[in-house]
């Protein structure tokens, strides 16, 4: 055990204007809480002020560390990078523009207290609040790619790219070293592992802001999605025995 309760990944790309603040209501609140925890900023490469931002904040925040690597490589490979990294007993990884607030957590940790392996937040079940939302044209394109997942790769869950997903530490060990995609589709290929390895999903509504400094190019990156969905689905992972995972 390594005596640290919780473990908060947050992959940052150029989020100079809104990491401070997100690793601070994050830091404040699981104190309140009295987790043990520790919070781990991956900084993809970013080529503004963001790794000097969190370096300062490493001064005064003893919980707070960085995994750091040039050049940019992707979402996917930083959360990847962060999980792998991260000593927690629970490992949660959340966005750096905080569109899902920390207070969500609770309903996820209840999760996977009655025997979840994965519990992920949603904007798309009963109880969902978007309190800010996307322009008509990204919700229309994330609805068909979400039908598009579900027929081909995740079809349980209805909301596959909220960043706001938590797992035991077991969990994440065995998902995360298989995984190859790098970038925007990352979210499917862990949900896809995490059915195909035996572990219980719980799906869980969360209230969510849409920011409009959000680098999601829905055009481009819905075909880069429907592709990677046909990579993972002809990769050759090396699963374990079923029966193996819980």
């Amino acid at each position: 055990m390594s005596g640290i309760d919780l473990s908060v990944v947050i992959p940052a790309y150029n989020e100079e204007a809104s990491i401070e603040a997100t690793v601070r209501e994050v830091t404040a609140y699981l104190s309140s809480l009295g987790l043990s925890h520790e919070i781990v900023v991956v900084d993809d490469g970013s080529d503004d002020s963001t790794l000097a931002v969190v370096r300062t904040l490493c001064d005064e925040l003893p919980s707070l560390r960085i995994c750091h690597y040039p050049p940019n490589r992707g979402k996917g490979y930083a959360v990847r990078t962060g999980v792998l990294a991260a000593a927690g007993e629970r490992i949660l990884f959340t966005d750096a523009d905080h569109s899902t607030p920390i207070q969500e957590l609770g309903a996820l940790m209840s999760a996977l207290d009655a025997g979840c392996g994965v519990a992920i937040g949603s904007r798309a079940v009963p109880g969902a609040v978007r309190t800010v939302h996307q322009p008509g044209y990204r919700e229309l394109g994330g609805k068909a790619l979400n039908l598009a997942v579900r027929l081909f790769a995740v079809p349980s869950v209805k909301d596959t790219q909220c960043g706001f997903k938590l797992f035991t530490r077991q969990a994440a060990h065995s998902i995360f070293p298989l995984c190859f995609i790098d970038r925007f589709s990352f979210d499917v290929e862990v949900l896809y592992l995490a059915r195909r390895l035996g572990y219980g999903i719980a799906e869980l509504p969360v209230h969510w802001a849409h920011h409009p400094r959000s680098r999601v190019r829905p055009f481009r990156d819905g075909l880069g999605m429907l592709a990677d969905i046909v990579r993972i689905r002809l990769h050759r992972y090396p699963l374990p025995e079923p029966g193996s995972a819980r």
